[in-house]
């Protein structure tokens, strides 16, 4: 079956975008995560095979994300990035209560 860039399809866990963004998505995760992706048609329902993604995928030119085994290569995460991967991990009522105790405590 004839795939088109353009064609609406949804990556599990994702949601629904484009096929070219499904598969450049898909390429970044790590093999394991990549192995387990899957990738729907739109129209049909139906789940490309883990073989048409990496021939898309190369014919397209997006390459897969090199795996990095070395804890040297890579960087360490400040404070910052690591607050800010928990706010946008957390659910919204724990936002809430956090900064309704954050203005009592300064309130103080």
């Amino acid at each position: 079956m004839t795939s088109e860039p353009e064609e609406s399809v949804r990556l599990q866990g994702f949601g629904e975008m484009t096929l070219r963004t499904a598969i450049a998505t898909v390429m970044l995760l790590s093999p394991r995560e990549r192995a387990e992706a899957a990738i729907f048609r739109v129209r049909d329902g139906e789940r490309l095979a883990s073989s048409e993604i990496t021939e898309l995928a190369t014919a397209w030119g997006i390459a897969p994300a090199p795996e990095i085994r070395s804890p040297r290569l890579v960087p360490e995460r400040h404070w910052s990035d690591i607050v800010r991967g928990m706010v946008r991990e957390a659910p919204l009522p724990s936002l809430m209560v956090a900064f309704l105790l954050g203005v009592l405590v300064t309130r103080r």
